[in-house]
Order: structure tokens, then sequence, then C-alpha cells
């Protein structure tokens, strides 16, 4: 049996989806600047993705940016709204806990004459609000807080963190990548200027993301070209992963209560499994009620989170030891070092992330061989 547990990683395309690309690269493949038939046809299509990927926010359509994926959407939101606010203020404020492809592109910043406010997390992994409202000064211009986070499933107050930062004249940005699909995101509710987010996470294809970006809200391009996407991302439209991620974005926003619902009960499942059948285990981030409904990460003291991945792997059982961005570099999670994680239990943690084809066989298969595995790699590392 093949059980993909990885699916924060990356999920698997739904039928629906790659119908509707192979349509796009074989009959529909015009460039939407084209004047002629084939343009416009495209341009109806580009159209009809950029709706669909809204409603994934509750958001106006206009509000949409194709982008690369979610790193290139933080990217642009990050330096893009630094580089334009940059003459009334050079403070950011963010979290410990946020994506590479947040806090990497934050060092950048630094690096350039920006001041960054790295927020703390509790055990849970969520900010303080009164932490934040301390730190915020007049020089504040932009706060960048993940909705869900990809290694532990925290969900961070963002509709608090965004009446803040409305109140305060402050943009805020939300990395919502793990989030849309699984819990719901408003936009405007949620007084949320920036949302970052990538189609591969939701059973669209890979190479394809989206910014939305509030029409009030002031950013500077960081790639320069033919004024393609509002000149926020110049070169010719990705046709086919576009209309991918608009398929994907209808299916997600249209079934996103019952697949929350499934995914809540296989997560319940398989933690209730490894509890009951493996001594010594430790649940990391909030409560099993409490966090994403996706994401379980459990660390299994004396294992090395690296060598369970790869007996599970023998068995055709696939998960991660953490973000898929940082998995393969050396040191220790930060997000499991911000939440307070002892150093062998980091060791040992394992990230089991549930998409929509996963069943429940597939999580009582899943229990055994953990079992199996643990017990053996335990007894091994007492020889």
């Amino acid at each position: 049996m093949e059980v993909y547990l990885d699916n924060s990683a990356t999920t698997r395309v739904r039928k629906e989806v790659i119908d509707k690309m192979v349509e796009v690269l074989d009959i529909e493949y015009g460039n939407p600047s084209s004047l002629h038939k084939k343009g416009y046809q495209a341009e109806k299509l580009l159209k009809e993705a950029r709706e669909n990927v809204s409603k994934l926010v509750n958001g106006e359509t206009e509000g949409i940016v194709f982008t690369s994926g979610g790193t290139e959407s933080n990217n642009l939101a990050l330096i893009g709204v630094a580089e334009s606010l940059k003459k009334r203020g050079n403070h950011i404020i963010s979290s410990k806990i946020e994506h590479p492809s947040i806090l990497n592109v934050l060092k950048f910043l630094e690096e350039n004459g920006f001041e960054v406010t790295y927020l703390d997390v509790d055990k849970t992994g969520k900010i303080d609000i009164e932490d934040l409202k301390r730190v915020i000064k007049d020089k504040t211009i932009l706060i960048s807080i993940m909705a869900v986070n990809n290694e532990i499933g925290t969900i961070e107050p963002i509709e608090k963190i965004g009446e803040i930062a409305r109140e305060k004249e402050i943009v805020f940005h939300v990395d919502a990548v793990q989030a849309v699909g699984k819990i719901n995101i408003y936009v405007k509710k949620q007084k949320l200027d920036m949302v970052s987010l990538s189609s591969h996470k939701i059973h669209g294809p890979k190479g394809i993301g989206a910014l939305y970006i509030n029409n009030s809200v002031k950013i500077r391009p960081i790639i320069f070209g033919g004024g393609q996407e509002k000149n926020l991302r110049s070169g010719t439209e990705n046709m086919p992963g576009i209309v991918g991620f608009g398929v994907a974005s209808k299916l997600a926003k249209e079934n996103l209560e019952e697949t929350s619902s499934k995914l809540v009960s296989l997560k319940k499942k398989l933690y209730e499994g490894i509890i009951s059948e493996i001594k010594d285990i430790h649940l990391n981030g909030p409560a099993i009620e409490e966090g994403a409904p996706h994401i379980l990460n459990i660390s299994f003291a004396g294992v090395r989170g690296e060598v369970l991945l790869h007996a599970l792997e023998g068995e055709g059982i696939y998960v991660s030891t953490g973000s898929a961005c940082s998995s393969k570099k050396k040191g220790q999670s930060h997000v499991l070092k911000a939440i307070g994680l002892r150093g062998d239990l980091i060791e040992g943690a394992i990230r089991f992330s549930l998409g929509i084809f996963n069943t429940e066989e597939e999580i009582n298969y899943t229990v055994a061989v953990l079992k199996e595995k643990v017990n053996f790699l335990r007894k091994y590392k007492r020889r």
C-alpha cells in the first residue's frame, strides 16, 4: 500500500485540473495579450481563473496578481511594500516561525536598511497580541504573520492582528499558503491587505501562485517587463498553470467544509491510534482540535525523525521531518526551537499532513507500521 502523508509539501493534482490544463495546452493555447480570437479566448480563461482564485479568499477579482508560487508572492509582498513605503518608515514586524520564504526576505531587507522585529510564540506556536501591540512604532510600515504554520499547524489570530494593523494604518500581509482550502479566509472581514497563495497545496499544479492585494496598498514590482498583471508581475502568463489553479481553487472553495471535516476526522484517528499504540510520544504545537485540520506534528522519543521517515518510506508511507523548503538543509527546525521543544524531541519529530485522497484504511495501516518501526528503532538504539 502507498500512503502519501506529506500534503503540506505538495499535493496530488485533481483529475479535473489535469483535464482542463491539457485543454489549454492542446487547444486554447493563445497568449491573452494577443488581439485575435485565440488571444481573446485565453483572456476569458484568465479572467475566469482570477475570479475563482479570488473567491478562495472571499476577495475582489481585481485583487489577484498571479505569480510563480507562494515564495514569489511573499517576495513581492514584502519587498514591494517595503520599497514603496520606505520614505514613511523602515520597521517591519513578523514572527519567529514564519516560512523560509518570509524569513529570508526579511533578512535581505535587514541588510538593506530595514529594521525587523520577530515576535516570540508560545508552546503552541501562537503569537501574543499584547506583544504585537508593544512593538509597534511610528515607523512600522508592515506586519507579516502566517495564517497557518506549515510545520505544526498553528492557526494564528489574524483577524485580531488585522484590526490592530488597520487601526494603526499598517499594511498587513498574511502567508495563507497552508490555510486556504482548509479554513476560511475572509480578506475584508479579517482586514487582510495582502495574502499569499499557492496552487500546489490545494491539488493544483506546481509553479503557479497568487498574491491578493487590497486596492489601497501601494506596492512596487520586483519583476519588470511587458506590464502583465497590472504591471506588478510582468511576463507572459503561465496559462496552463493559471487555469489549473483556477479549477483547483473552485473545487477547494466548493468543498471546503466537507474537506475540512474529513481531514479533522482522519487527523484525530491518526493521533488517537498513535497515542494508544506507541509510548513516549509528544504532540508538537496546538491541541488536536485547535490546529489546522491537516497537520499533525509528533515527536517519537528515542528515535531520529529522519531514520523513521526512511523506515516508513520502505513500507510505502511518505511523511516529512519539517518544511519541504528546508528539510534537506542541516540544522534543527526553527519552528520547533521557537516553541521551546528540547533537542532530542526536535530530532524525533515527524510531520504528518493529510489530503483529500487519504482514507481511514491508510491511517490504520500507518499506525500499525509506525508501531512496528518505532519499537524496532528504539530497541536497535539501546543495543
